[in-house]
């Protein structure tokens, strides 16, 4: 039998200011494999990205552990989009799964923008954890200190970053330059700051702006005030008049 009562209603969800500000510290976040991109690929597009005026995350001077540092884990957070480059050895590094497993998860819940790059790998490979991403993961799988779960998270978090859209480059005759010209171009569209997200991620300097546009505004407002209603205009325009006949 029904219960007839009714139940009471749900109460409103609480209403959170970090969630709607979005605090983005960084504009992009680089995760990468240090020992195949850290010199060369992923350096020239963090240059070129920085040189575009994007400002841009990639641990040059973090030092590496077993497990990811709270540092890179608020960088991740801090990060309004997330490029992965996968490359050779990706997988070999429990680091960088564990990188991937947030940026998955800041994808979810602060709708962060991803973007995988492949990099000399073929994306089937990832998404379906093959060649040397399948043989990493075995790897890790035989590894006593590594759970199952654990390895589960890093296979469906590969799946889930190879089926996003994104940038390949296999060929080796293929221009490098061209194709991370093509990346920043495309991420120069999506990282702009909104002055909402400005504000929260740089307040002072900001605030600093925002003064000096209303100063200016004031001052403007100010000279035109003064100069409608102090300022003799048909005087001035009796004299331009006469001054025009005088020349002519």
């Amino acid at each position: 039998m029904a219960n007839s009562e009714a139940s009471p209603p749900a109460p409103p969800p609480r209403f959170s200011f970090s969630s709607f500000t979005h605090p983005w510290k960084y504009q992009v976040f680089l995760s990468f494999r240090g020992e195949d991109t850290r010199n060369n690929f992923t350096a020239h597009l963090c240059n070129a990205l920085r040189l575009r005026g994007i400002n841009t995350f990639m641990d040059e001077e973090l030092t590496r552990g077993e497990d990811i540092s709270r540092e890179l884990l608020q960088a991740i957070e801090q990060s309004k989009i997330s490029i992965i480059v996968f490359s050779e050895t990706f997988a070999s590094s429990k680091w960088c799964l564990d990188e991937l497993v947030k940026i998955i998860e800041c994808k979810e819940s602060k709708k962060q923008l991803v973007r995988p790059v492949f990099y000399k790998v073929d994306p089937s490979h990832v998404r379906n954890v093959q060649g040397t991403f399948g043989e990493a993961l075995a790897n890790h799988e035989r590894n006593s200190s590594v759970s199952s779960e654990k390895v589960q998270k890093w296979r469906t978090a590969l799946n889930q970053a190879a089926n996003l859209s994104g940038w390949t480059l296999l060929n080796q005759q293929s221009s490098e330059a061209q194709f991370i010209n093509d990346i920043v171009k495309e991420i120069s569209k999506h990282a702009s700051l909104s002055l909402r997200e400005q504000f929260v991620a740089r307040p002072v300097l900001t605030t600093f702006c925002l003064l000096n546009w209303l100063c200016l505004i004031g001052v403007m407002v100010f000279s035109f005030r003064f100069c409608y209603y102090f300022v003799p205009w048909r005087e001035l325009l009796y004299f331009f008049i006469f001054f025009y006949h005088i020349n002519d």
